[in-house]
């Protein structure tokens, strides 16, 4: 990976991207074989590579992308920031998507060029879309190594078996100009926690290949729950079965439902006189497609938010061309996601146009594919509930600079692009690594992070914490209630927080200058200096699952059956298309889209405090728990109960452990603060927000 020392010159556009991005003019350099140029930024990272398992079979099938290169980069990122930028001459005055393929596009004699070369190695060519960004291809493995000179293997990366190059790709000189990278010789796996949650579920396994999976294994969330946040309260058990957690404390909740997330960020009054997202399409991307995702969500809000309906004049769905890679991808888990964003993403603008757009499987080329198709749909907001975990260190440059190139689109021509900051706060007691995910990372896209909010009887906004959940097991039985048990089963752990950190790719963007903290921009010093570099999460809205949204959606049943049932979600999953809905509201009021977000973000939280919820510290933090209760075999009491404490805004101890005995312990390091903070950023959706970015 190109060191950041290297990128300084970068600075002067204001924006920082990454080196492969800007370089997209000149990719290649000379290789020491006659007529051939290494691709930069096509090998994987070494500590990827560190676990061989062997030669990827010659005739195994492998789907890419050839990137193109853009023309004159520079330019395009130095208009990002003079479009989106408040005061500037050309703030909002963005450009159409052909007006941007004519001036920065690659040009149709590139695309010849290249398609050319592919058809040459023998490679089948896919539809190129209409900005010419890349062109889809496959083949066979061994056409890929004749091809790019190289060989391919399998390495185990994080539990997975994925495929990675032995050795930096090539391609002819003659087309060195021309491409700027590949996509998907290196398998970048993407993943959204609902679908890691899936993979440890009973399989659902498709019956053909190439056929979308059967809904997913049912969860159900049993009783004691409360309607609303501290509306049930856990008095049967002992207090000292809390230490040093007061008592008593309260039951979670079952699931906000609409209306609740609605007031509890100040959106209920201003929905009901009429700025509900009218005018304005959503675009959500995930991966695979769900045959009663329209469905469910009619029922969810049939029963959830009647007053909210959405009719099928509201709803699109791009469905993908076909399904590849369930088992590596969960792909059932993906259900959940999806019913997760569309009821979220509604429920904040009801009258918003929803499309969806469901990518072939969950691996890097193919949701590049649909986040392209999402960017040029016609939508001003893309919500994206994926990454890839420890990406902003371990994906190739040559896949960073693909997604920037088709971010540089969206932000020039007004789409608001979001991504979840993931569910494992820095990923330390994961991974053993202290490494943010991408795309959130990406200066070019605005990084959603999540809190645990606690609404009220009517609707009000109790509280809001950073995403610092621990869990302790009380007890397991056949009741919901520990009775005389004085002691816990289990001790407290760490076990998901909003995803959080500094970028070990890219520098600190103009934005971010003067508002996040030399501590958090410069906590890579000591390798790369003192540069400030790129910190995420931008901001924040709810996303602890015990205080997630009510969610429903068709699943399998232990006898085979298939039905609509719900069940609490949470997740930066769903923090990420809340904000989604606030922004098309904030687009309808402003009669425009807000384009790319962050500078106006940063700006305003400059200049107007009301305009968003300062996240801070609880002041007892022992008060700030709950006690859930679950199915042990999350259907059904056959099997009884297991009764657990929560802990909220936890700042103790995290363990990683690497599955030799080895375990590293220390105490969080993510934590909110008064403004900017490193687990929430600028803070969570305020009073004034849609009047104020709606007027910056």
């Amino acid at each position: 990976m190109t060191s950041v020392r290297s990128w300084a010159a970068l600075a002067s556009v204001g924006l920082a991207v990454s080196a492969a991005t800007v370089a997209t003019g000149t990719p290649a350099s000379a290789s020491p074989s006659s007529g051939r140029a290494a691709l930069a930024g096509s090998l994987a990272a070494g500590a990827e590579r560190s676990k061989h398992e062997g030669r990827v079979a010659g005739g195994t099938t492998v789907a890419f992308d050839l990137n193109l290169s853009l023309r004159n980069a520079a330019a395009a990122t130095a208009l990002v920031k003079a479009i989106s930028t408040p005061g500037s001459a050309e703030y909002r005055h963005f450009l159409t998507q052909s007006q941007w393929i004519a001036r920065f596009a690659p040009t149709q004699a590139s695309v010849a060029s290249a398609e050319t070369w592919l058809t040459q190695q023998g490679f089948r060519i896919g539809a190129v879309p209409a900005d010419r960004l890349f062109i889809p291809a496959s083949g066979s493995a061994a056409q890929v190594e004749r091809a790019f000179g190289t060989t391919l293997s399998t390495y185990k990366v994080s539990g997975k078996d994925l495929r990675l190059a032995d050795s930096t790709l090539s391609i002819p000189t003659s087309i060195a100009g021309v491409v700027s990278g590949v996509v998907g010789v290196n398998q970048s796996v993407a993943s959204n926690d609902l679908s890691v949650e899936a993979a440890n579920a009973p399989a659902q396994t498709a019956a053909k290949p190439n056929q979308e999976p059967p809904p997913p294994a049912v969860f159900k969330n049993p009783q004691p729950c409360g309607g609303y946040f501290g509306q049930k309260i856990d008095t049967t058990d002992s207090a000292s079965l809390y230490t040093p957690f007061t008592s008593p404390q309260p039951y979670d909740i079952c699931g906000y439902k609409p209306a609740q997330l609605e007031g509890a960020y100040g959106l209920k009054s201003s929905i009901a006189a009429g700025n509900n997202g009218h005018g304005v399409s959503i675009a959500i991307v995930d991966a695979y497609d769900s045959p009663t995702l329209l469905s469910d969500a009619q029922q969810y809000f049939g029963l959830n938010g009647p007053s909210i309906p959405l009719p099928k004049s509201q709803f699109t769905n791009i469905k993908p061309a076909s399904v590849g890679n369930e088992a590596l991808c969960a792909a059932s888990g993906w259900f959940d996601e999806q019913s997760l964003d569309v009821e979220s993403s509604h429920s904040m603008a009801p009258g918003a146009h929803i499309i969806y757009v469901g990518a072939v499987d969950c691996l890097d080329n193919s949701l590049l594919a649909a986040v392209n198709t999402a960017i040029t749909s016609g939508a001003s907001v893309v919500s994206d509930s994926w990454g890839d975990t420890l990406g902003d260190l371990l994906v190739d440059a040559a896949t960073k600079a693909a997604f920037d190139n088709t971010f540089l689109l969206a932000d020039t021509t007004g789409v608001s692009v979001l991504f979840s900051s993931g569910d494992s706060g820095d990923n330390f007691a994961d991974f053993g690594m202290t490494v943010p995910d991408y795309p959130p990372t990406s200066p070019l896209v605005t990084a959603v992070g999540g809190t645990s909010l606690e609404v009220g009887k009517g609707d009000s906004r109790l509280a809001e914490y950073g995403w610092s959940t621990a869990k302790q097991t009380l007890c397991e039985g056949t009741t919901t209630n520990c009775g005389t048990a004085t002691k816990p089963l289990g001790t407290l752990n760490w076990q998901a927080g909003g995803g959080a950190g500094t970028s070990f790719t890219y520098l600190q963007p103009s934005y971010q200058a003067g508002v996040v903290p030399a501590a958090l921009a410069l906590r890579n010093q000591n390798l790369f200096g003192p540069t400030p570099l790129r910190v995420i999460p931008d901001i924040s809205m709810d996303a602890d699952a015990s205080t997630g949204m009510l969610i429903g959606l068709t699943q399998t049943f232990p006898n085979g059956s298939v039905s609509y049932s719900q069940f609490k979600e949470g997740g930066t999953s769903l923090a990420s298309p809340l904000l989604a809905g606030v922004i098309a509201d904030a687009d309808q009021a402003a009669g425009r889209s807000l384009g790319f977000l962050n500078p106006t973000l940063y700006h305003v939280d400059m200049t107007h405090a009301d305009a968003f919820n300062d996240i801070v510290p609880a002041v007892n933090p022992n008060a700030t728990a709950v006690i859930r209760v679950d199915f042990i075999n999350t259907v059904n009491k056959l099997n009884g109960f297991v009764v657990s404490l929560r802990a909220i805004d936890y700042q103790g101890i995290e363990t990683y452990c690497d599955g030799t005995g080895n375990c590293a312990s220390r105490l969080v390091t993510v934590a909110t603060a008064p403004g900017f903070d490193g687990m929430t950023g600028i803070g969570t959706v305020g009073p004034a927000f849609i009047k104020r970015m709606a007027n910056a």
